[in-house]
């Protein structure tokens, strides 16, 4: 990538503008307005909440994206729990997409989560879209989504390799990324004003 880009840890000074962001990116994606911007202003005061893992993407000084991520874990059938890690909120600007800077953020951020110990990763998504960063099916694996195990939107990717060898377990996502939609709506206020759509590509819709 060019020499105008520059990850950084968030600072408290960052959270308005990063918040912002992270409205433009999800508004109405998958629901008129969105709740991402609110989930990652709620989670900052989390346990789980992994700071040295807020990272933010600037060009030439603006703020173009962010990738926060948590503590996590896996629900061995044998016993015990396997501490992981999961990402989102994960936004780039609008205006900045397509250019491989979503690409160059996550790279970026997965290896600074592997230097941190983590050994394997779990979110929700598209694996025609994380498959090309190493994701897999996680049911594949033998770990499942506590809520639909069937799920072929639950991913996961090794950080080391063979860690989830003879791994079967269950994953249930950390409890900041549930948040009360009224909550969420008055502190949406606090932000410029934006049209809530219902669109067919929502989920649900």
């Amino acid at each position: 990538m060019t020499k105008d880009l520059t990850i950084r840890v968030e600072t408290q000074k960052d959270y308005k503008a990063v918040e912002t962001l992270t409205r433009e990116a999800f508004w109405n994606v998958y629901r008129p307005g969105c709740l991402e911007h609110y989930v990652l202003n709620q989670f900052r005061s989390r346990e789980d909440f992994i700071p040295q893992l807020s990272l933010v993407l600037e060009k030439d000084g603006e703020i173009i994206g962010h990738i926060m991520y948590a503590k996590a874990g896996i629900e061995l059938n044998s016993g015990g729990k396997m501490p992981i890690m999961t990402f989102g909120p994960f936004s780039i600007a609008p205006q900045h997409r397509g250019k491989g800077y979503g690409a160059y953020l996550l790279n970026c951020s997965m290896k600074k989560a592997k230097e941190m110990g983590a050994e394997a990763l779990a979110i929700t998504g598209d694996i025609n879209l994380y498959g090309k960063f190493g994701f897999e099916i996680a049911k594949n694996k033998g770990v499942f989504y506590r809520e639909y195990p069937d799920a072929d939107f639950f991913l996961i990717k090794e950080l080391k390799k063979g860690v989830l060898d003879n791994v079967c377990g269950s994953y249930t996502d950390p409890g900041g990324y549930f948040v009360d939609e009224a909550e969420a709506d008055e502190f949406d206020k606090g932000f410029a004003p934006k049209e809530k759509l219902v669109l067919p590509t929502q989920i649900g819709q």
